[in-house]
């Protein structure tokens, strides 16, 4: 019985017997056969020293898959440079226009002040003569409130001194009592609106008088009946 089992076995595990007709001719139809193609063992991609495997034949290298990439960033980096630039141009033309209309505005109100000046001027001399009053002067201070508001601002006073770029010098003296050039008489007030100067003052200008006259000490007053000491004997 075991015999016969080991010779059973012996049979599974012979491999079957494969018969391959290599003739050129068919025996049943006597015609020429055609040479069938045997399959070929597939290519395995190579394997370089660090064990990673290599491209298979009809694939795309590393390099050829990251050239589109890098064509893409460099063009993004361009239209990026360009929108930065417009954004830059655009600001500056903003700005250049934000600066233009406060020009013109500014420019706008100063003409207008500069046409009220002679009201001013009437107001000023009917205050100095006493006729600015009741009814009149409340509305002549408005007037001037709402300007001085606006930006209009008044110089031209006795006392300053003299600056030739708002004061324009129609009377000139000498006297050693100032220092330097001083406007001593204000024959009209000047006006400046922001940093625009509307009107010069016609101002009378006193300058220092280098040969002038030093005032003396004065001399103390004698005390208790003495006589006062005089300073040259004293010198002697």
């Amino acid at each position: 019985m075991t015999e016969h089992n080991d010779e059973t076995d012996r049979q599974e595990v012979q491999e079957p017997v494969v018969v391959r007709d290599r003739r050129k001719i068919d025996p049943e139809t006597g015609q020429l056969r055609q040479p069938v193609a045997e399959p070929q063992p597939q290519e395995e991609a190579p394997v370089d020293e660090a064990g990673v495997p290599g491209p298979v034949a009809g694939e795309a290298t590393v390099d050829e898959a990251v050239a589109p990439v890098s064509d893409l960033e460099k063009q993004l980096e361009e239209r990026t440079a360009d929108l930065q630039r417009v954004q830059a141009e655009y600001a500056n033309y903003r700005r250049r226009v934000d600066r233009d209309r406060e020009a013109v505005v500014a420019g706008g109100k100063a003409s207008v002040v500069n046409d009220l000046l002679p009201l001013l001027d009437d107001l000023e001399r009917a205050e100095q003569h006493g006729d600015l009053t009741g009814a009149f002067k409340s509305v002549a201070d408005k007037l001037v409130g709402a300007l001085e508001k606006a930006g209009l601002e008044s110089f031209g006073a006795e006392g300053e001194p003299f600056d030739p770029s708002v004061h324009e010098a129609v009377q000139h003296d000498t006297s050693p009592t100032v220092t330097e050039p001083t406007v001593t008489m204000v024959l009209r007030r000047g006006y400046r609106f922001s940093d625009r100067v509307l009107r010069a003052a016609l101002v009378g200008v006193t300058d220092h008088e280098p040969g002038g006259a030093v005032p003396e000490e004065p001399i103390d007053p004698p005390v208790g009946g003495e006589l006062p000491i005089d300073a040259d004997e004293n010198a002697r």
